[in-house]
């Protein structure tokens, strides 16, 4: 009878065993599987992501190429030097750079004063909470409107109740509009990133709120909050349905002296003249040259943003 029973035991265990090598084998063979696919995938979405980037570069090149070819011969110091003219062989951007650099003025300031202070009280002052977390989530949000529906706020507010018309000042308070969420974002999370031991040092020493703000935060966080800034600043610039909206006028032969002043703006002109191409062919090089000067401005702004991310940035 033991005899019988251990013989039970044996061929039960050894179907256990049997059973747990099967199974060990079929997952082994199901992991190959998922292994491979996953493989294929990635292969896949490598040659994707590649063809991709190559296209874009592509058209990128091409679209270069045409600006170039198109200002050859039309960007020159009489070009930069001159004044806007109905005569294409006469016409220049020296009024509109002017308003372009006017129109900075307004921007940079407010959007660096606004923007740095709100994102300071929402990280170092306000509560934590329900308020805040709904301020934040609208500040986000700000951030993905369309540029015309700040064009239709500015000429609502700025142009009409204010009376302040097409001058620098609007459309300098309107862009600065469009690109304040971006800053208040950047320079949330460049604070954010400041180390809280940093803060807990500076209060051991007995360092009030706002000079641990001032002394140690803000030196921290600055290359972030410069590098967004400066980023945001550039879509400021390249911006062209807010100052339409606005109305600000295409031909102004008076150059702007004051942010009260009538102006326009690179952009501005880029469109108009594109726009004019169909009456005119020779605007399409107007056009092409004032975007190659829109471009050289793009780069050497986002030029000194790399250079101050990498001469200020810290390690903790």
């Amino acid at each position: 009878m033991n005899f019988t029973n251990n013989a039970l035991e044996n061929k039960e265990t050894h179907k256990s065993m049997h059973d747990a090598e099967s199974k060990t084998l079929f997952d082994s063979e199901s992991v190959k599987r998922r292994i491979k696919k996953r493989v294929i995938i990635d292969k896949a979405a490598k040659k994707v992501f590649s063809l991709s980037t190559v296209f874009a570069l592509l058209i990128l090149s091409i679209l270069l190429y045409r600006i170039l070819a198109d200002s050859y011969g039309w960007l020159n110091l009489r070009f930069l030097k001159s004044n806007l003219s109905m005569n294409p062989q006469r016409a220049g951007i020296y009024g509109v750079i002017i308003g372009s650099v006017l129109l900075m003025t307004v921007v940079i300031p407010v959007t660096l004063l606004l923007g740095v202070s709100t994102a300071i009280y929402l990280e170092e002052f306000s509560s934590k909470g329900k308020l805040q977390s709904i301020i934040k989530t609208n500040i986000s949000n700000l951030a993905g409107v369309p540029s015309v529906i700040f064009g239709l706020l500015g000429l609502t507010v700025f142009g009409r109740l204010l009376n302040l018309g097409s001058s620098v000042l609007a459309g300098g308070l309107t862009l600065s509009l469009l690109v304040l969420p971006i800053v208040v974002v950047a320079s949330q999370e460049a604070i954010k990133a400041v180390p809280g031991y940093l803060r807990d040092a500076s209060y051991a020493i007995g360092a009030t709120k706002w000079t641990t703000i001032k002394k140690i935060v803000l030196p921290a966080a600055l290359p972030g909050i410069l590098t967004g800034s400066i980023l945001s600043v550039s879509r400021a610039i390249g911006e062209t349905a807010p100052l339409v909206v606005l109305g600000i006028p295409t031909l102004i032969l008076r150059i702007p002296n004051s942010i009260m002043d009538d102006f326009t703006a690179l952009p501005i002109q880029i469109y108009y003249w594109t726009l004019d191409t169909v009456l005119t062919a020779e605007y399409a090089n107007l056009a092409a040259a004032t975007i190659v000067v829109l471009l050289v401005l793009l780069f050497l702004m986002n030029s000194i943003a790399i250079f101050i991310r990498n001469k200020f940035q810290r390690r903790y």
